[in-house]
C-alpha cells in the first residue's frame, strides 16, 4: 500500500481544507506515492522516544495530532529536538503526518470524542461553520451531576493530576461545553451556549474571570484533553486491515505529556 492510501482515509474524515491558516497539518515528511514499509504508529506528538518506538516496531509512518514542524526551519544540524526528529525520520525513511486543527473541526472529531468519553449526549458544534463543522461541542449529560463528581470524572477519565477551574457557581451541572486543546478563545461562545461547565485547556490567568458567575471554566491540561486523538485516529484507520492484508496499526506506548506535576 502507498502513503496516499493512509492519508486519503484520514482526509475523508478530516479534510485538510478544515485546518486553520496557521496550521501545518498533512504529510510533513515523505511522499504520497511512496510505498509504506512496515506499520503505522499513532501518537500525540513526534518525539525522539516515539521515533525510537517506530524503529523498534518497524513502522514506516508516524501519524500524530500535533505537527512536528510548525514554524519555518532554517537549518538541519541536530540543534533542536524538532531538527533531530525530522532528520531521523528522513534518514530511516519514516513518513510523518499530522492531523491537527482539521481533526478538531471535523464532525465527530476531537471534542466530540472527548464528549463521548465524558458521557455528553446530543452534541452540536460550539462554534459552528456553515457546513456543519466547527470547533468545540456543547451537549448534555444524561442526568444532572454534582460538580464535585464531575471534577472526579475528569480526573479519572483523562488521567488529570489536577483540574484547574474558576469559582464554583453551580453545585449541580448538566449542560457541558468542550474544546480540546487551547480553547480560551471560545469562552464567550461557551457562555452563549448556556453551559454549566466549559472543559478546555491552556486557560490564561485573566480568563478565569470571564465566566462571571455564568458557568464553571475547567482547564484539564492540553495533553490530557488531546490524548484521545490516538484512539480516534485508530478508529478511522482500523478497517484498512480488511483491504490491505499487510497493514499494521499501533498505538504508541511512549507518547508522553511534556508537562509534569509535583504534588
Amino acid at each position: 500500500m502507498k502513503i496516499r492510501d493512509i492519508t486519503k482515509r484520514i482526509e475523508s474524515f478530516a479534510p485538510l481544507a478544515l485546518q486553520e491558516s496557521y496550521d501545518n497539518a498533512g504529510l510533513i515528511v515523505g511522499r504520497y506515492d511512496d510505498e509504506l514499509t512496515g506499520g503505522v504508529l499513532l501518537a500525540v506528538d513526534v518525539t525522539e522516544q516515539v521515533i525510537d518506538e517506530a524503529l523498534e516496531k518497524g513502522c514506516g509512518m508516524i501519524i500524530t495530532h500535533h505537527p512536528i514542524v510548525f514554524n519555518a526551519m532554517k537549518r538541519f544540524n541536530s540543534a533542536t529536538v524538532v531538527e533531530r526528529c525530522v532528520e531521523r525520520a528522513i534518514k530511516h525513511d519514516i513518513a510523518l503526518y499530522a492531523c491537527h486543527t482539521n481533526l478538531d473541526a471535523a464532525v465527530g472529531g476531537m471534542s466530540w470524542r472527548l464528549g463521548q468519553m465524558l458521557g455528553v449526549e446530543m452534541m452540536q458544534p460550539l462554534e459552528p461553520s456553515a457546513d456543519g463543522t466547527g470547533f468545540g461541542v456543547v451537549g448534555e449529560l444524561a442526568k444532572p451531576m454534582k460538580i464535585e463528581e464531575f471534577f472526579a470524572l475528569l480526573r479519572t477519565t483523562l488521567g488529570c493530576k489536577a483540574v484547574r477551574h474558576s469559582k464554583v457557581v453551580k453545585g449541580e451541572i448538566k449542560r457541558i461545553a468542550i474544546c480540546t486543546g487551547a480553547g480560551g478563545s471560545l469562552i464567550e461562545q461557551a457562555a452563549q451556549s448556556g453551559c454549566d461547565v466549559y472543559v478546555t485547556a491552556d486557560v490564561k490567568y485573566n480568563q478565569y474571570y470571564l465566566p462571571d458567575g455564568r458557568f464553571v471554566l475547567c482547564d484539564v491540561g492540553h495533553y490530557e484533553s488531546e490524548y484521545c486523538a490516538i484512539d480516534l485516529l485508530f478508529d478511522i484507520l482500523a478497517d484498512l486491515s480488511k483491504i490491505f492484508s499487510n497493514f499494521a496499526l499501533y498505538k504508541s506506548a511512549k507518547a508522553e505529556n511534556p508537562m509534569y506535576y509535583s504534588l
